[in-house]
């Protein structure tokens, strides 16, 4: 089969890597001239992805596109490809509107009947400010647009006032022009539910995850893209049946085809959603990659072929830790860092090694393992196992093994989910009685 792969910054670099594995063509577009490292000697490069259209449609049914990040039009770019008859995997112009419209996406799983939180849409910092002075509550609060996250601030305060100084110290002229909403805290325990949408139909089973995105370990630090994360395929359908399963007609009707996932707080009063990521999830899908039986080429087939429900999975849990450099959570050249380190590992590494690195941002420079990039997302490491625990300790002794100057990381992904969240997830009933429907 062919692949090509279109984005910014190559956020699909571990699962180019394993396509190659399995013997398909691949080749890469990225767009952002610090990435150009990424990669580089592993997966062959195209200047223009228009180049290779030609290419890909020679391949018929065997030629699929993959995009990897939303971005301005990037969506309404893959509905008009499929269009013209192309296979296109990542998302659609609704895809992007969920995503980067948070209070059009409450509305959305409200009408598909869903509890949501409050939540009030801003265009003006003052009349958010003067809100917040009116009615003093504890908030969360959220920027609209693809790259904003990093501007967002879960409330601590009962009367809200950290939440006014943060937005009313906010000097980010990206975060300024964006708008943005204020929700009201749920607490809880964060959980997401994912599962594959080929256009027409979910595939099953259906992942829950449970994400780790502060930068350092006892949830302390800057909001991060990520930091790690649990995933599971098991005990998933009567979850996704009361979440992710009611968003099924819209987008058939809008034609997305691509990952979707909805994070959510559970607690004991019910499910509340918060948002949609409707792409493939980075690092998600590297995590979820080892819990996998059907190989990635064969899954993206059936996506574009609808010729299947289902797809074959493993048992059990995989905890992945996502290995950073400096200037992460911070993008290059906002913070000057070098890149080109060496990337090394403590012994030999077995089979079943190399099945949990990931790289992402990493490439070869005469012939030997370099770290490249604009945000120092190095790679992501994972563990498998029948417990939380077990998932976890293998996930931190291969991460272990792993020599970059100056890598930092988290070695508690998992531990408030064995705490007492997983126990409290389970009280609520929120999981299958046992694996049926995986």
């Amino acid at each position: 089969m062919r692949f090509l792969g279109i984005g910014d910054y190559c956020d699909l670099g571990a699962l180019y890597l394993r396509l190659i594995e399995e013997g398909h063509e691949v080749r890469i577009s990225i767009s952002n001239p610090l990435c150009s490292g990424t990669l580089a000697g592993l997966v062959e490069r195209t200047p223009d992805w228009r180049d290779e259209l030609a290419w890909i449609r020679a391949a018929g049914r065997d030629g699929i596109i993959l995009f990897e990040n939303v971005a301005k039009d990037r969506g309404a770019l893959q509905d008009e490809l499929r269009g013209k008859g192309f296979n296109v995997i990542g998302g659609s112009a609704y895809g992007d509107r969920l995503e980067n419209d948070r209070a059009y996406a409450q509305r959305v799983l409200a009408a598909a009947g869903l509890a949501i939180a409050r939540n009030w849409e801003f265009t003006d910092r003052a009349a958010a400010l003067d809100f917040l002075q009116k009615n003093p509550a504890r908030y969360v609060l959220k920027f609209n647009g693809p790259d904003a996250s990093v501007d967002n601030y879960v409330g601590r305060l009962a009367d809200g006032r950290d939440v006014r100084a943060m937005l009313g110290k906010l000097a980010r002229p990206e975060a300024l022009q964006a708008s943005f909403v204020l929700m009201e805290f749920v607490e809880g325990v964060e959980m997401g539910v994912g599962a594959y949408f080929d256009g027409h139909k979910f595939l099953l089973p259906a992942c829950l995850d449970w994400e780790h995105k502060r930068f350092f370990p006892g949830d302390l630090g800057e909001l991060t893209g990520e930091m790690g994360t649990v995933v599971t395929y098991e005990r998933s359908r009567g979850f996704f049946e009361r979440t992710l399963a009611r968003m099924e007609p819209l987008l058939r009707e809008n034609g997305h085809c691509g990952y979707v996932n909805l994070n959510t707080i559970v607690n004991e009063r019910g499910i509340w959603p918060l948002e949609f990521t409707c792409r493939f999830g980075y690092p998600g899908f590297a995590i979820l990659t080892p819990l996998q039986e059907t190989a990635w080429g064969d899954l993206l087939a059936a996506m574009v072929s609808r010729s299947t429900s289902r797809f074959a999975t493993r048992a059990g849990f995989s905890v992945g830790i996502v290995l950073t450099l400096p200037p992460f959570p911070y993008p290059r050249p906002q913070v000057q860092e070098p890149v080109g380190l060496p990337v090394l590992f403590d012994g030999e590494l077995t089979e079943a090694d190399r099945t949990n690195l990931h790289y992402c941002e990493l490439g070869l420079e005469n012939d030997e393992l370099v770290t490249s990039g604009i945000y120092g997302w190095a790679m992501v490491v994972t563990g498998v196992g029948d417990s939380i625990a077990s998932a976890q300790q293998r996930a931190n002794s291969l991460a272990d093994r792993v020599l970059i100057p100056n890598v930092r990381y988290r070695r508690d992904i998992g531990d408030r989910l064995m705490a007492g969240d997983y126990a409290r997830v389970e009280k609520l009933c929120l999981l299958d009685a046992t694996s049926y429907g995986r």
